[in-house]
């Protein structure tokens, strides 16, 4: 059986990553209580003939905070019952969530009592924290839309054989902030810019011309070679250990060039031996 549970601030998406499951195969449901959850799993896994071995749970801060407490060893009782668990925890900044409660005029949960928004939002981030300091995927919603945010939710939890580690290799640019769902980043902002090649600022690190410019760079191809080999050596350590996914962020100014062709190659040789492997660039997928 494979459970996955569904967290994260209110307004970052919750119910469209729960609807994306749920169109994937998987029995949803909204805001079971924690202290609930090795119930019903032992229930679902028990019962004859099995009813679903794919099950997803959406769990937010209306929960009861001192479940929420003892998260850690809820989830080690559902553990020993044979069953793989995945957290999925949905972020955003502050900013957006208030634009996002706008816009929709939905209640928050927490705002309560007069509790002002802003503050409720700060309040619930301090009482999932317990969850989403163990959460196997971290997305931020803040530049999402539907339709991306099920994409990613596609790529990263659904497709590709859940028993190996899911490999996301991203591009993005520092101008435009640090992603917050990543293992690893790397800066490469010291190599050759196009940007500064007026006939190639208006294309990216997919296109020829572009590639072309950076290959004719030693300096380009050693940075290559060097993240590759150090991801070759330690991608397998961490599956040793049990890890489900793993983020890689590639940066430049913009996330336009070159660390879009970084992640293309790097993806490329990495692909090679993994079928897990996904791409996304930030900046314009």
């Amino acid at each position: 059986m494979r459970l996955v549970i569904v967290s994260g601030l209110s307004g970052s998406g919750k119910t469209i990553a729960l609807h994306t499951l749920e169109d994937a195969g998987y029995f949803c449901v909204d805001n079971l209580p924690v202290g609930l959850l090795t119930d019903f799993v032992h229930s679902m896994k028990t019962s004859k003939p099995a009813l679903y071995d794919l099950i997803a749970v959406a769990i937010d801060a209306r929960a009861n905070i001192q479940d929420i407490v003892h998260f850690d060893s809820i989830i080690s009782e559902i553990q020993a019952l044979d069953v793989k668990v995945e957290i999925l925890f949905l972020t955003s900044k502050v900013e957006k969530l208030l634009t996002r409660f706008s816009e929709t005029r939905r209640k928050h949960p927490l705002s309560r009592k007069g509790l002002p928004l802003e503050e409720a939002i700060h309040m619930e981030r301090s009482i999932l924290k317990s969850i989403s300091s163990k959460a196997d995927i971290t997305i931020d919603t803040t530049q999402l839309n539907v339709h991306e945010l099920r994409h990613i939710i596609n790529n990263r939890l659904l497709n590709g054989n859940i028993d190996s580690m899911a490999i996301l290799i991203q591009s993005f640019g520092f101008k435009h902030g640090l992603p917050a769902d990543t293992d690893f980043m790397f800066d490469v902002r010291c190599l050759p810019n196009p940007h500064w090649e007026g006939h190639l600022r208006p294309f990216t690190g997919k296109d020829k011309p572009v590639i072309d410019y950076l290959e004719g760079f030693t300096e380009v191809n050693d940075m290559e070679q060097s993240i590759v080999n150090f991801l070759q050596q330690w991608i397998p350590c961490f599956e040793k250990e049990g890890r489900s996914y793993m983020t890689i962020s590639i940066g430049c100014t913009g996330g336009q060039h070159r660390s879009v062709y970084l992640v293309q190659k790097i993806a490329s040789a990495l692909q090679k031996n993994r079928n897990n492997v996904s791409i996304r660039h930030r900046e314009f997928d």
